[in-house]
């Protein structure tokens, strides 16, 4: 969540009596977290928010399946880049990796949502590798493009409606309480200066007030299965919001990366947090100074993590073989690092092009029978000398 905003047009004070010219009520919707004591979002709708009927859900994403269970344990590649193209986002989505906080799925969809996705299970952060289109909400619109990271929180309607002929590829995180790490904030919530990024790095909604539509289908998703609603009107009818609970996008390019005098932990490339994982951005920068530093990551067993790496554009010193839509996942119980003769030639280096978004995983990520089949069966022995 970020600063409070507010938008459109709103009463002096909340829960009162707030009326259009005619004298007609606006109705009031909460959008809460936990409970009533987290952060929220108060939207104020023409027609009343909640009567929607039950019907048969037509569109979703299948829920991930674990079909690794005789795999030995290995490093893994998978060429995330090669999952079929089509359809909307809502279907398109393939989950390759999960675990019990985390979903990680690849989507290359091809038309707009034809309904309304509301995600009653997890907030939702989309990373687009190729792409550009919109996020309509009743908060109002977002543009979205290459590189940029789009925020869509738990219970936001939404539909993802991509240019016409723009080729897309999307890696999305869903999990549970995403936000910013609370390390580069200050006691009242502000981004520090020395953050890595600060708060005119993100773009909000544009909101312009009610949208006239003809979507009338919802589609939640709760406990790994989609529920149907229909509409009895256009969803949009909002004419103004007030709080923190908002999508938005934030480009990986506006992350400022940090050097040292010898290698840092990946915690200083740490982005966003999800419950039970950290989201690091890997961006073009200066790689440390020290004269004898070896910049390339060194050998590690990380034995509480699990690390998914997708794998954007640049020349990704540390490994062979992986390339633009590339993923791989390192399982903790390994010790892990960089190909044979990469350690040896970063010496001397002054910087790396290298563009990734890596994750590192608290639980240990299972992988579905679609990521099985992109796999890369080679990858493990190519770290053999």
């Amino acid at each position: 969540m970020l600063d409070r905003l507010v938008r459109g047009d709103v009463p002096p004070k909340h829960h009162v009596a707030f009326r259009d010219a005619a004298g007609s009520l606006r109705w009031e919707e909460c959008l809460t977290r936990k409970g009533f004591d987290g952060p929220y979002t108060i939207l104020y709708h023409q027609h009343r928010p909640h009567e929607a009927r039950v019907e048969e859900a037509t569109h979703g994403w299948a829920a991930p399946v674990a079909a690794d269970a005789d795999r030995p344990l290995a490093r893994r590649h998978y060429l995330g880049g090669q999952v079929p193209e089509g359809g909307p986002a809502v279907d398109a989505r393939t989950p390759l990796l999960f675990n019990r906080d985390l979903i990680l799925t690849v989507a290359r969809p091809t038309e707009p949502d034809p309904v309304w996705v509301i995600d009653g299970e997890a907030d939702e952060l989309i990373f687009v590798k190729e792409g550009t289109g919109t996020l309509r909400t009743p908060l109002g619109d977002l543009r979205y493009g290459p590189l940029d990271y789009v925020c869509v929180p738990k219970g936001v309607a939404h539909r993802i409606l991509p240019d016409a002929g723009v080729p897309q590829l999307f890696q999305t995180t869903l999990g549970h309480d995403l936000g910013l790490l609370s390390k580069w904030r200050n006691e009242l919530g502000q981004l520090r200066m020395d953050a890595p990024y600060c708060h005119r790095d993100f773009r909000t909604p544009d909101f312009r007030g009610p949208v006239e539509d003809d979507v009338r289908q919802a589609v939640v998703r709760r406990d790994g299965r989609w529920h149907g609603l229909r509409l009895p009107r256009a969803l949009c009818d909002v004419v103004g919001w007030d709080g923190t609970v908002y999508p938005w996008v934030f480009p990986i390019l506006a992350f400022q990366p940090r050097a040292g005098l010898v290698h840092l932990p990946p915690d200083w490339h740490g982005t966003f947090s999800v419950r039970g994982a950290l989201i690091c951005s890997f961006v073009p920068r200066v790689v440390d100074f020290h004269p004898e530093a070896i910049p390339c990551p060194y050998p590690h067993s990380s034995v509480d993590c699990d690390e998914f790496l997708f794998y954007v554009q640049g020349n990704f010193t540390s490994r062979r073989g992986v390339g633009p839509g590339s993923i791989s996942h390192h399982p903790y119980g390994l010790p892990h690092g960089p190909h044979p003769g990469a350690y040896e030639a970063s010496v001397g280096a002054q910087r790396t092009d290298e563009l990734a978004v890596m994750i590192d995983s608290f639980a240990p990520m299972r992988a579905t029978a679609a990521a099985l089949a992109l796999e890369d069966p080679g990858y493990h022995d190519s770290f053999v000398a």
